[in-house]
């Protein structure tokens, strides 16, 4: 060592402090990789990423390959700075010269290659997998060496590393990371993302239209009131009852009704009756999560939900479960609900039977949707009665003013929305 130059001595320190910043902040890129966007990349033929991907799929090699050149380099580094101490200062300046280098490799070849790491991983990443691929496979038996090593004490604690740790996440971790994902989802997608994880918390109640107001019709009407009526209602699907909805006997396609009357001088009640589809039920308390799917596998886009005494509480469509997805599909909110009128004063008259869930996710409202499913309900449930006409409640900040009330329930009511975002 005395033979060799001060300067050649520096010029080797100053390449070991490079190359510990190159394992210190490979590192750190490497284990900070979005794993999804390498995935995404590497199906897209990305050298890079495909390098990576592979390298990752072993962690503990790879962290052993880093981990022993950075501590070769480093300790290299230290032997390097005791010689240079020496012959500067002599043994004296040893302390000194360890302290120096503390500091270098702590600033230097630590945190700020890290730091760099975390906020670009994939420009140092993927050029440093260039390098690591053949270093693995040059270096390959002392790395085996050392993961068998290490891993042998791991499992002497009951510590297994070829278990995949990863696990699944939750639906509530899942809910975290697309809200914390920000400008990475736009803000479309990521609302309709949310929606899906919500779609295990809703049922099918919540979303849908009362008995009260499914439209349908009666077989034991005449011919000519049934065609007149499946002229003017808008649906493709037609609900058929006989009597009453009590006695439902399930639906009517109308284009297979006017193919029935095309290829007849006129329809008559045993051929509506042999064009009827048997009904599809559905429990109520089904969630839509579960829905979606039985709609997919029993091919069907309608469904009476039903109580546990089998009596009709209302009809759900696939519209209505795509709806809670995607959102309305009216151009104008207010419009997409035939129950509420806007009025100048910026109030709405809102129906009784409103869904509580089409005003929040229309109007973007911050009424309570976690209990009565309707306007009325929800106004009934914080009065604990039935209201008359002029009467006012402060709900959630919302000033709502009792119109008319029918047949034991609020019939319409006023909503003042703008008092309350003016109160914020």
């Amino acid at each position: 060592m005395d033979d060799i130059p001060l300067s050649a001595l520096f010029g080797a320190l100053l390449l070991l402090l490079f190359l510990s910043a190159f394992f210190s902040g490979s590192e750190t890129a490497l284990m900070t990789l979005n794993r999804y966007r390498l995935r995404h990349l590497a199906r897209d033929g990305h050298a890079g990423a495909r390098r990576a991907e592979k390298l990752l799929a072993k962690p503990d090699r790879l962290i052993g390959l880093i981990l022993l050149g950075n501590n070769f380099v480093n300790i290299l580094a230290s032997s390097l700075v005791t010689v240079i101490a020496i012959r500067l200062g002599g043994n004296g300046a040893i302390p000194v010269a360890a302290g120096l280098l503390t500091l270098v490799v702590l600033i230097f070849s630590e945190v700020a290659p890290k730091t760099l790491a975390a906020l670009h991983p994939e420009k140092l990443a993927f050029p440093a997998v260039w390098i690591y691929k053949p270093l693995l496979k040059l270096l390959f038996p002392l790395v085996w060496v050392v993961n068998l090593l290490a891993n042998s004490i791991l499992r002497l604690l009951g510590i297994y590393p070829e278990d995949d740790m990863r696990g699944t996440l939750s639906r509530e971790e899942l809910r975290t990371v697309v809200n914390e994902a920000g400008s990475m989802i736009p803000q479309q997608h990521q609302q309709m993302l949310l929606s899906l994880l919500d779609l295990e918390k809703v049922k099918v109640e919540d979303i849908m239209v009362p008995r009260t107001e499914i439209d349908g019709i009666d077989i034991t009407d005449p011919i000519s009131v049934i065609l007149e009526q499946l002229e003017q209602l808008p649906y493709t699907r037609v609900l058929v009852f006989e009597g009453s909805i009590d006695h439902v006997l399930g639906f009517l396609h109308s284009r297979r009704i006017l193919q029935a009357s095309l290829d007849s001088d006129g329809l008559t009640h045993e051929e509506l009756r042999a064009l009827i589809k048997e009904p599809y039920f559905i429990p109520k308390g089904t969630s839509l999560y579960d829905q979606l799917h039985n709609f997919q596998v029993q091919r069907r886009r309608a469904g009476l939900v039903v109580d546990e005494y089998g009596d009709v509480l209302g009809l759900v469509t696939m519209a209505d479960l795509l709806e809670e997805i995607v959102g309305e599909f009216a151009t104008d909110p207010a419009d997409s609900l035939a129950d509420i009128t806007p009025q100048d004063d910026g109030s709405y008259l809102v129906d009784g039977s409103a869904n509580l869930r089409e005003l929040v996710r229309s109007l973007h409202w911050e009424l309570p949707t976690d209990g009565p499913n309707t306007l009325n309900g929800l106004i009934v449930e914080h009065l604990r009665n039935l209201p008359e006409p002029g009467t006012s409640v402060m709900i959630n900040g919302y000033p709502i003013d009792i119109l008319q009330t029918q047949d034991n329930m609020v019939k319409t009511a006023r909503i003042r929305p703008l008092e309350r975002r003016d109160s914020k």
